[in-house]
């Protein structure tokens, strides 16, 4: 690391070389239930870091603590996302899967009576109807189909709202 931080770029690529397998190891025994790319990405994380914290390395000190010290900040910062993450996910009993036969695909046999929609489409309020056409078929943001609508943010999410209920209800006595 002396030598790497008085310019010499084979050394620096040597000691990045040889922190790989340190690193690793370290990274290995504290996170065991990591899958393989998932450590190499920990073991990158930490070379970054390292590579953006050479200038405070003091060579007059050993060099490992201060190597372990990113480390060890690295792999907490690692197990706070891990948690972050697995707060957040949510337990599926089976994963969806999808197939080149149409017969196989659930939405390959479309959304239902497409005439029956049209028909309780036609049934609804001026607003709810134009309300839904600009939000949920032409797919705009709250703001643009209020500015086309020239109706409030609130009162455009009022009439989505009373008309996907209305298009429930009427579609639910249709069947």
């Amino acid at each position: 690391m002396r030598a790497a931080q008085a310019g010499d770029g084979r050394a620096y690529s040597e000691l990045l070389r040889a922190l790989v397998a340190i690193v690793k190891e370290t990274v290995r025994r504290r996170f065991g239930f990591l899958q393989p790319q998932d450590i190499d990405d920990l073991v990158q994380d930490v070379l970054l870091s390292v590579h953006t914290a050479r200038a405070t390395y003091d060579p007059t000190r050993p060099f490992l603590p201060w190597l372990m010290a990113i480390a060890r900040n690295r792999m907490a910062d690692s197990a706070r996302r891990y948690v972050r993450r697995a707060a957040h996910e949510v337990p599926s009993e089976q994963a969806p899967e999808t197939f080149s036969a149409e017969d196989t695909n659930m939405s390959a046999k479309g959304y239902g009576d497409a005439e029956a929609l049209a028909q309780a489409m036609a049934k609804l309020p001026q607003g709810q109807r134009q309300a839904i056409e600009l939000m949920k078929l032409r797919e705009m943001s709250l703001k643009e189909a209020a500015t086309a609508t020239g109706t409030s943010v609130g009162a455009l999410k009022v009439s989505v709202h009373r008309g996907i209920a209305a298009l429930r209800k009427a579609l639910r006595t249709t069947k």
